[in-house]
């Protein structure tokens, strides 16, 4: 049975404080990347400590995940869309202030400086077309329209995606985030529909064979341990997401309150050739879940969904914006530890080893 990781690890303090200096004008570019490759280096080995068979560098050079390639950009301003999360905390996107869009970083270069450290299989997380589409103002560009926008931003998704691939990573995952904050926002389903439509239009450009390796990641947010949209309905959501043709799905399910219904509702939607791969450590709770916990809520999915399908994850990563401490790095890398030991078991235990 496949396990993989969603993507963001807590960044050691000596990073963020590299981080800081930088952006204070206390320290060069330089002794920040050397921060930054000290960062991965040691993620990646604690990575391989846990028996993961697939990897990633915990994000630890992306400034987020929603972020990452408006680093250096400078068509943007601060004062975009407002995110907020439960409890009361906030997250703001930026703001595109003319065309053309163009992403300032790619995320292949992430994996290029990663593989020199691994022989592990690497996975890499990008940013939905959907998300960075709330880029665009509602009183528009004079100049640059909105299906202008919609067109450069599809084509630079494509050309992130394919370079995660070009550089040699296995898997690509797609952040998916907002598509149950979607549904807070708009309850018709209208918003929802529309991010659907421009995802598609960026898995439209691969191939079948190809999209077998790109997947999507849905969860209720996990920042500051808190969420944007936890009390969404799953199954007012899970239909439409399902009419993405990715080969893989990433669903938070560790967290939620009726997993039984929305695995029977998963079981009912996937296609043949999907995998599916569900969220079996929380990483916004602080107690690490056991290996059994982990082979029983495997065991538990295995009923609604073909264990020939079925993979694990985590619900969502454990520090997608940088600035998050909330979670203990030591922490994360114990939750990845049951987490492979966990479907381990499972998979013994359902016949799969």
């Amino acid at each position: 049975m496949p396990t993989e990781p969603i993507g963001s690890i807590p960044r050691p303090p000596e990073l963020l404080q590299a981080m800081h200096d930088f952006a204070s004008g206390r320290i060069s570019h330089e002794v920040l990347s050397g921060a930054y490759e000290t960062a991965v280096t040691d993620t990646l080995r604690r990575f391989e400590e846990t028996g993961s068979p697939v990897i990633t560098d915990g994000e630890q050079r992306k400034s987020s995940f929603a972020t990452y390639p408006l680093d250096g950009a400078g068509n943007l301003a601060p004062d975009g869309v407002v995110i907020p999360f439960a409890d009361g905390h906030t997250r703001q996107l930026p703001r595109i202030t003319a065309g053309p869009f163009r992403y300032a970083n790619y995320s292949g270069e992430f994996v290029r400086k990663a593989k020199p450290h691994t022989s592990r299989p690497l996975k890499q997380a990008v940013i939905s077309a959907s998300a960075l589409s709330l880029l665009y103002p509602q009183n528009g560009i004079p100049g640059y329209s909105q299906q202008d926008f919609l067109n450069d931003l599809i084509n630079e998704v494509e050309k992130d995606i394919r370079s995660a691939f070009a550089a040699g990573a296995q898997v690509v995952q797609m952040d998916f985030t907002e598509a149950r904050l979607s549904l807070k926002l708009d309850a018709s389903g209208g918003l929802l529909r529309n991010f659907i439509q421009i995802n598609q239009q960026v898995l439209e450009r691969f191939t079948p064979v190809e999209r077998e390796k790109i997947g999507v990641h849905v969860c209720p947010g996990g920042d500051y341990d808190s969420t944007h949209s936890a009390e969404v309905d799953y199954s007012h959501l899970l239909p439409t997401l399902f009419e993405l043709s990715a080969g893989r799905y990433y669903l938070q399910m560790a967290s939620e309150s009726d997993r039984k219904e929305v695995l029977k509702l998963v079981g009912g939607l996937i296609r043949p050739g999907q995998k599916i791969f569900i969220g079996v450590t929380d990483p916004i709770h602080p107690r690490v879940e056991t290996p059994e916990e982990v082979r029983d809520r495997l065991k538990e999915a295995s009923a609604y969904i073909p264990a020939a399908q079925l993979g694990s994850t985590d619900d969502c990563g454990f520090s997608p914006f940088a600035d998050d401490t909330s979670t203990a790095r030591d922490i994360a890398f114990a939750k990845i530890r049951s987490r492979v030991e966990g479907t381990r078991l499972a998979s013994k235990q359902l016949g799969l080893d």
